[in-house]
């Protein structure tokens, strides 16, 4: 979903106004262990799977799964989840700022 969003006119628009990389890890049941990566490069306008190739990241985040989903689909800010503890945060504060839910896709309505 995240490719077809960056791929619209909005994703494109994202990709001029924040041009900033991210690395999301996703964890099944805790922050840490067995997570999966993934890059939103939001210089290029693309998702890929894996660890960044092109240095460092600008920020990383890390997230349970459910509390990823949560802040994905809208249900919960980035920066309660951050508050709460649902996210972790490494790198650049400044870039992390600009990680709002604006970067996901709108969920489909049922």
């Amino acid at each position: 979903m995240m490719k077809a969003h960056l791929a619209s006119d909005a994703g494109k628009e994202l990709t001029k106004k924040i041009g900033l990389v991210y690395q999301i890890n996703i964890a099944p049941k805790k922050i840490g262990f067995d997570e999966v990566s993934y890059i939103v490069d939001l210089k290029k306008g693309e998702v890929t799977k894996g660890k960044y190739e092109g240095g460092k990241p600008d920020a990383i985040f890390s997230f349970k799964d459910d509390d990823f989903m949560k802040v994905a689909t809208g249900k919960m800010n980035p920066q309660i989840a951050f508050m709460r503890g649902a996210m972790k945060i490494k790198g650049s504060l400044s870039a992390a700022q600009k990680f709002t839910p604006d970067i996901f896709p709108k969920p489909a309505k049922m």
